[in-house]
């Protein structure tokens, strides 16, 4: 590892700024001096691609354009708009986060890290970034672009993150953190990426420790990837005699909390699929006919992979009073969230009806 001098702090300092003011990409919330949009871009721009989080960045601040039309909106409404983006903890505390700031901070993002880093789903990098970006605090925010970029710097196989916060603190500018912070970060996103790294046209090239060594593709050191399990679901798409679909809502707590899916159990192997479709069933109501087999739908989360075996049916609903986690909805309803998965399930039974 090579430390990085003052010298060479204020060489770096002064090259990615001139990158960051020729080169950034246009986004939609850069140059914004509004706190709130801030705060969205930077929670809805973490695990996602950039070309995603636009749209979805777009629709949202039409939806929901300041903290008390967030803290205002329905948890559904909330659930809505971030459908499709993943990582729906994200929404639930975005929501949460907006209530607290309503009702503590009148409506307005507080400016500090500390009082930041407190709000529900704030860590160390939406406080430093937010803090940064939009009240000029000199705090640094690292992302994984950062983490690489600031690993060839050094040529370090794998920089704690003390190391990485002191290196950002000795290189973060007084007058212009937020553009510092958000130059390391579009340097690893459009030219320090993790494979091939575009080293000619980097501009920090001349005094980057591991470009000097040849050792750029061998930073970070890539992390030893663990087994990702798989979880076999039966699903049942349980139909009334009008054509509608029932959905139940899942739990608050947990995976994809509060979002609405088909009804399912956890089985081991095709085989069983069939029997927990009618034991599902016959919870609900009245079975008519036999299942009608859909086909299988697979999705990948960060930790664990789910494969559906779903299988249509049509049973008379029992009556039920005060009912707030199951619905019928006709197939054009589109009104509940569903996950990416669940959204396929229902493409699946349309096609199959």
């Amino acid at each position: 590892m090579r430390p990085i001098t003052a010298e060479t702090a204020e060489a770096i300092r002064n090259a990615l700024l001139r990158f960051y003011d020729a080169s950034a990409r246009p986004l939609p919330w850069r140059g914004t001096d509004d706190p709130y949009a801030v705060w969205i871009s930077e929670v809805m721009a973490q695990q996602t691609r950039v070309e995603t989080v636009v749209p979805y960045y777009e629709r949202w601040l039409r939806s929901f354009p300041d903290v008390h039309t967030l803290a205002d909106a329905d948890e559904t409404a909330v659930l809505k708009a971030w459908e499709g983006l993943g990582y729906y903890s994200r929404a639930r505390n975005l929501h949460r986060a907006a209530r607290l700031v309503r009702d503590r901070h009148a409506g307005s993002l507080p400016g500090t890290y500390d009082a930041l880093r407190a709000l529900p789903g704030v860590g160390d990098y939406t406080a430093g970034a937010v803090a940064s970006i939009a009240f000029g605090q000199r705090h640094p925010a690292i992302d994984g672009n950062a983490r690489r970029v600031l690993a060839r710097l050094l040529d370090h196989p794998d920089p704690p993150l003390p190391l990485l916060r002191e290196t950002m603190h000795a290189l973060l500018p007084a007058d212009r953190p937020g553009d510092f912070n958000q130059a390391v970060m579009e340097l690893g996103a459009t030219i320090c990426t993790p494979r091939a790294p575009k080293c000619s046209r980097c501009p920090v090239r001349d005094r980057c420790a591991a470009h000097a060594a040849g050792s750029q593709a061998e930073r970070p050191r890539p992390k030893p990837k663990k087994p990702v399990p798989l979880i076999e679901i039966a699903t049942a798409v349980l139909r009334d005699a009008r054509g509608r679909m029932m959905l139940v809502r899942r739990p608050a707590r947990g995976l994809l909390g509060g979002l609405w899916s088909f009804p399912g159990e956890e089985v081991t192997g095709e085989a069983g699929a069939r029997s927990a479709v009618l034991r599902i069933a016959e919870l609900h109501g009245v079975v008519r006919g036999e299942p009608r087999e859909l086909g299988t739908v697979q999705h990948t989360f960060s930790h664990r992979r789910e494969r559906y075996y779903c299988h249509a049916l049509e049973i008379t609903p029992r009556r039920r009073a005060n009912v707030s986690d199951v619905a019928w909805l006709s197939p054009d309803d589109r009104s509940l969230p569903l996950p990416r998965a669940q959204q396929r399930i229902r493409n699946l039974a349309l096609a199959a009806s």
